[in-house]
């Protein structure tokens, strides 16, 4: 399964949950009306009991609509009520599990394993580096990523995870988290959590109803004690069949998420020593904190125990999934005696080529769009390798500065920066002195000379690596953040291509975090809506990417033909600005996933016109892909 395929199902199995939804509230709605109706005398029995003859004549519509409304208020506001408090994404699930997110500069060997992963993982895969949280007191083997988006994703990490796993054991298990995030997983788990903490509240009324009147001398209190019984049985039956379909749902989606794991790495034996150390460890992978159940098709193994294993199990047995991955598995798991051993070496992966041999085949060669389109949502042992080979590059005083809230901020604005020293430089340099955090300037002054230094190919990767970084200043501080970049890509009175991919990126991931309106539903299931915003997008890579006039012609015929428009037009020059071209990819956004293939397939096919890749290209490329939510690994040639 493809990207767009896996985000179209998931999408299709949202659907499928709300009509399972709808159906177990309406079953909730007869169940509760019949139990009042019967306690409280508005159906009496006739001389043969309670027939479906005297309900029909006795049915009183008045009664059920009422308690039908109060039944469906209370599950639609319990519901909304823990959507609302996971509304944050990914940070609110980390930190309802206690997790601690690990920070950036750590020296603890175990955490910067972790670290390292994750941050390779993201680069290959073309997303942003995801915060990682640590559950501290939790010693079973496990993990989970949990978020609306790749944008506000987060990773958990046991600290039994960290600890007893080799760092190839835990790309295994973070390539598996990274296949949930790539594949739409998250969204669909945190509206499982909502739905049904929803339905769980009729069967919690039932048991307030019941310690209420427990002893009292109420004359109602056998209807109502009776009442309160038996919404518990509702609220537990409802419980019952929710926890099945969030059952279904889960494991199907494991066995996918196992199989982009070995796709990602290639390498099996990474997830099946993680399972088979699992089998072998005495705690497994469960967890101890009491909001563990409400989790548990997240995890990436079992976090819990159940009393029905077989109907409730939210993931394969481990048997299975390790034979699926491992066909020569003789059935042993591995003991779990000791700690895995760290040092400095080991905590970063060396790479396989050399950092300079990896980054000089990222251009090389003529382009086939379809195989850059094909990596959408994936990645490669090739990107894993080239990721770290990258990083591993990075002056370590670049590195560290964008691990840091204040460095970042700092590596950023020289990103931004005029490259040679005149007026514009001297009037931005100003600017941080004037308006900037206490102290920023100087540290811009003295990272300037080394991150100009640097190749045009480390610009995304610092971008992405930052982002973890600016997503723990407060919102003071990321306003002063926002507008001081903005005003240093204007001083010059322009924005140029790289400036408008760097600050949709950023702003694109960072604003939601900080209160302004984020990522809307997909509801364009045609391109005719957005024909406008099309001619918007595909002129303008045209006039910046298509050089000889001739070959404008061709590459916009290939782009129509990719799209299937015959009436797309190149938009006059003094017609494209920035503003207009936001706008575009903004509500080509809300396309459905399976028409954006189609589109950047047609932005590819002018891009490509020139049978070149080149970086600067890659850059306006990924920022368009970022707003679109397909995340694009670095393409390697």
């Amino acid at each position: 399964m493809d990207f767009f395929q896996a985000q179209d199902s998931a999408r299709r199995s949202t659907t499928s949950l709300v009509v399972f939804f709808i159906l177990a509230v309406l079953s909730l709605i007869v169940f509760t009306n019949l139990l009042v109706m019967v306690l409280f005398g508005f159906l009496k029995p006739g001389e043969e009991g309670v027939t479906l003859s005297s309900i029909v004549v006795q049915f009183d519509w008045q009664t059920f609509l009422l308690i039908g409304a109060g039944v469906l208020f209370v599950i639609l506001a319990g519901s909304a009520y823990k959507t609302m408090a996971l509304s944050s994404g990914g940070t609110a699930v980390a930190e309802s599990l206690g997790g601690r997110l690990i920070d950036q500069s750590t020296t603890d060997l175990h955490e910067r394993k972790a670290l390292n992963v994750v941050e390779e993982m993201a680069i290959a895969s073309g997303t942003p580096v995801p915060p990682v949280y640590l559950l501290d007191g939790e010693q079973g083997i496990n993990a989970f990523a949990a978020g609306f988006s790749p944008g506000d994703a987060v990773v958990g990490l046991t600290r039994g995870t960290i600890t007893f796993l080799t760092r190839e054991e835990l790309q295994g298990v973070i390539a598996h988290e990274f296949s949930h995030i790539l594949h739409g997983d998250m969204r669909l788990n945190i509206r499982l959590i909502g739905i049904l903490h929803g339905i769980l509240l009729i069967g919690l009324i039932g048991y307030i109803i019941l310690r209420s009147v427990r002893g009292g001398s109420n004359k109602n209190a056998g209807p109502i004690m009776g009442l309160g019984l038996g919404l518990l049985v509702v609220g537990f039956a409802g419980t019952f069949f929710g926890n099945l379909i969030k059952a279904s749902v889960s494991r199907q989606r494991e066995f996918l998420a196992d199989a982009s794991a070995v796709q990602f790495t290639r390498n099996n034996a990474g997830i099946a020593g993680a399972l088979k150390k699992i089998g072998g460890y005495a705690q497994g992978s469960e967890l101890a904190n009491p909001e563990a159940p409400t989790l548990s098709h997240a995890y990436f193994s079992k976090g819990v125990s159940s009393f029905m294993q077989s109907m409730f199990a939210t993931h394969p047995p481990l048997h299975v999934r390790i034979k699926k991955v491992d066909p020569r598995w003789n059935g042993v798991f591995e003991p779990v005696t000791r700690e895995v051993v760290e040092d400095k070496q080991t905590t970063a992966k060396t790479p396989s080529t050399p950092g300079s041999g990896a980054m000089a085949t990222a251009v090389a060669g003529a382009v086939i769009a379809n195989q850059i389109l094909d990596s959408v949502g994936q990645t490669s042992p090739e990107q894993l390798d080239y990721a770290a080979a990258l990083v591993n590059d990075i002056p370590k005083a670049v590195r560290d500065a964008v691990h840091d809230p204040y460095g970042a901020r700092a590596v950023m604005y020289c990103l931004v920066i005029e490259d040679k020293q005149n007026d514009i430089r001297l009037r931005q340099l100003r600017r941080l002195e004037e308006m900037g955090d206490k102290g920023i300037s100087d540290l811009v002054g003295n990272l300037l000379g080394t991150v100009k230094a640097l190749d045009v190919r480390f610009r995304l990767p610092l971008v992405d690596m930052a982002l973890p970084s600016l997503r723990q200043l407060s919102e003071a501080q990321y306003q002063l953040f926002r507008k001081n970049l903005l005003f240093l890509m204007a001083a010059d009175n322009t924005i140029n291509l790289f400036e408008w991919s760097l600050q949709k990126i950023l702003f694109h991931y960072l604003d939601p975090v900080f209160g302004r309106p984020g990522k809307k539903v997909a509801k364009y299931g045609s391109f005719d809506r957005v024909r406008n915003h099309i001619d918007v997008l595909l002129s303008m890579l045209v006039y910046v990417c298509v050089k000889d006039k001739a070959e404008m012609v061709t590459a916009l015929a290939s782009a129509k033909r990719e799209l299937g428009l015959a009436n797309l037009e190149l938009s006059p020059r003094e017609q494209i600005s920035l503003d207009n071209l936001d706008r575009a990819v903004e509500e080509l956004a809300l396309l459905k996933p399976l028409l954006k293939p189609s589109l950047l397939k047609a932005c590819l096919a002018v891009i490509t016109q020139d049978q070149e890749y080149a970086p600067d290209e890659m850059e306006l490329m990924r920022a368009i892909s970022d707003v679109l939510d397909c995340p694009l690994p670095p393409y390697l040639g």
